[in-house]
């Protein structure tokens, strides 16, 4: 897709123009605007029809687009009309958890093998896969054809556990690894920094308290309690508050003048 010049955020976006689709084609609907589309996938209309535009794709005015061909045809760009063979190297509680995902299935990708450097994991069963030693993985990668590899160890053995996917012959890698990377030119990597989108959203929420510490500050207090507690204020109050009492005038002394002493 990149050769024919279709952007790389466009190529991220179509997973979701994809998930989005494929519940409408559920729910049974034939046709849909792009509007809807772009509000279903959380995105602006304009963007969508410029995004599907990359690929051929040009709704009919006042219809839209056709729900299942725009779903071939998405597919068919992403690879999924092929079946992918992916490994997961890495077996602990999110490996694990990854390796049952069905997901995988729906979208095409199969879990062909599982691998661990660890030997207290090697050996045991996940989801219905052995988990093999580090030694066997490029063997098991050329045989089966893999050319997509998960990663889902630790950060401090993410780059060694990556050289040693490419080695074997694999060029796609999804790394869950707090770790940057290096890798030769022709290995894709994709980072998912689970980490990272907490603090981000974290962010977020420091922001919005303190955006409703200002907007609580700048409302008013209660207004003053009348001066007579019947809702009415002493004559001369403002806004139902006592009048402040005038301070007293200052009188000259008086003299007694000529009287007699």
């Amino acid at each position: 897709m990149a050769e024919r010049g279709i952007p790389e955020a466009t190529v991220g976006r179509l997973p979701v123009y994809l998930r989005a689709l494929t519940a409408l084609v559920e729910r049974g609907v034939p046709t849909v605007s792009s509007e809807e589309l772009a509000a279903a996938a959380g995105v602006g209309s304009a963007k969508l029809r410029k995004d599907l535009s990359h690929l051929g794709s040009y709704g009919v005015r006042g219809v839209g687009y056709e729900v299942s061909p725009l779903v071939t045809h998405i597919s068919r760009e992403l690879g999924l009309t092929q079946e992918w063979g992916v490994v997961i190297v890495g077996l602990g509680n999110l490996g694990r958890a990854l390796a049952s995902y069905g997901g995988f299935a729906e979208r095409g990708m199969g879990v062909t093998a599982l691998f661990d450097a660890d030997p207290a994991v090697v050996g045991r069963e996940v989801a219905g896969l052995p988990v093999r030693p580090m030694s066997e993985l490029a063997e098991v990668v050329r045989r089966e054809g893999v050319v997509i590899g998960v990663l889902a160890v630790p950060g401090a053995a993410a780059q060694s556990a990556c050289d040693d996917l490419v080695a074997a012959g694999v060029t796609g890698v999804l790394t869950f690894a707090p770790a940057v990377l290096s890798v030769p030119e022709g290995v894709d990597v994709r980072k998912v920094d689970l980490a990272s989108e907490l603090q981000i959203l974290a962010f977020h929420e420091q922001r919005k308290a303190a955006g409703d510490a200002v907007r609580a500050a700048a409302v008013p207090g209660p207004a003053a309690v009348p001066a007579d507690g019947h809702g009415h204020g002493r004559a001369g109050a403002v806004g139902g508050a006592p009048a402040a009492r005038p301070a007293p005038v200052s009188r000259p002394a008086r003299r007694r003048v000529g009287v007699a002493r």
